[in-house]
């Protein structure tokens, strides 16, 4: 399903926090948001999955506001992975992966069938995020990897048409963030990513929208978006991204910073 950003501002304390962002991800893509701290990534999500109403301007999936649905109806298309996630303690992995159902019915999860017949969702969503063999395990006695693989799961489980996820792959080692970014393309579920390692971000995401100061300063392809101008004056560094023999679109820094290289007068 198709979502579109459309003009969204946001204003916070009297500070403007998004100025006009629009964003489009079609169906099956994942576009990642990236951009420094304070760019307006997060809030951006915060106004897509429903929690923080823009001050102007529209969120639609599917052509329908998220704003004209209710927050069951929202929740029903729209799953968040977010960086917060409070899980109560002592909770078991299959118990927080059933969590994902809560929109759909006040029945036990368990009598919830899938919506297309086929194999229970939560089962489903534990089998394709390989977190089965976990079940019985309390959530807070997981690794990073794991936890985030099992809040994956419970998104899953929502059966969603947008999957929103917000630095999925923070405080995850090397290993755990490719195969977590690979598992998401695997999905085939519609996906607006904020990422904060922008080699991992040209490399998993079908293009990109870059943030600054709460306003859209480059977006498309990742070797569109990210050009060496946009690199040393959004992010301050120097470097150029390029697709590499072997297929895989890379971020190559210099060696010297920004300061020292870029910012001396010719």
């Amino acid at each position: 399903m198709k979502l579109l950003v459309d003009e969204v501002a946001v204003t916070l304390d009297s500070t403007p926090v998004l100025r006009g962002v629009s964003v489009e991800v079609e169906p099956g893509a994942i576009v990642g948001l990236v951009g420094p701290n304070g760019s307006g990534k997060s809030t951006l999500l915060r106004a897509v999955y429903r929690s923080l109403r823009p001050g102007q301007g529209a969120v639609r999936l599917g052509g329908t506001d998220v704003w004209a649905m209710s927050a069951r109806e929202s929740a029903l298309r729209t799953a968040a992975v977010l960086q917060d996630n409070t899980i109560p303690a002592g909770m078991t992995v299959a118990e927080v992966v059933e969590l994902g159902r809560t929109p759909h019915s006040r029945a036990p999860y368990s009598r919830v069938p899938h919506k297309d017949g086929g194999r229970e969702p939560v089962e489903e969503a534990m089998r394709r995020t390989g977190t089965l063999a976990l079940a019985g395990r309390p959530f807070g006695a997981l690794s990073g990897g794991e936890r985030q693989r099992v809040l994956l799961a419970k998104a899953l489980a929502q059966s969603p048409l947008l999957l929103v996820l917000d630095e999925p792959t923070n405080h995850l080692d090397i290993r755990a963030r490719f195969e977590l970014l690979e598992l998401v393309r695997e999905l085939g579920v519609t996906t607006l990513a904020v990422l904060h390692d922008l080699d991992l971000a040209v490399r998993s995401c079908d293009s990109l929208v870059v943030l600054h100061e709460g306003r859209v300063a480059a977006a498309g392809h990742p070797l569109e978006a990210l050009t060496p101008g946009v690199l040393s004056g959004v992010f301050g560094v120097v470097g150029e991204v390029a697709a590499h023999p072997d297929g895989i679109v890379r971020v190559t820094y210099a060696a010297r910073p920004l300061a020292a290289t870029a910012l001396v007068p010719s």
